[in-house]
């Protein structure tokens, strides 16, 4: 064998981020509860990094990381914002 296992390895992460996010999509749409729709979308933005990670490494550059730490942060800011607002209706005391 004189290829890597890099390609495929990727090719498989990809597939499964991929179905991570189909799925993430389902759950976003189907609800039943707001409180399912949040951990849905800040489950895709979780997926969403991946899928960024992923790139990065496939196309053998750092600059991606950068973005996916951005991403992260505000991801996750996001998600705690939304929160308070639906356990206080106000998000700014």
């Amino acid at each position: 064998m004189t290829g890597s296992i890099l390609p495929l390895a990727l090719g498989f992460a990809f597939l499964c981020v991929s179905l991570a996010i189909l799925l993430n999509l389902f759950r976003l749409w189907r609800g039943p509860l707001s409180t399912d729709r949040i951990l849905a979308v800040d489950t895709l933005t979780i997926n969403a990094i991946a899928l960024i990670v992923l790139f990065g490494i496939a196309q053998a550059t750092a600059s991606y990381f950068e973005a996916v730490m951005l991403l992260a942060m505000v991801g996750f800011i996001g998600t705690v914002a939304y929160c308070k607002f639906l356990l206080r209706g106000d998000i700014v005391e």
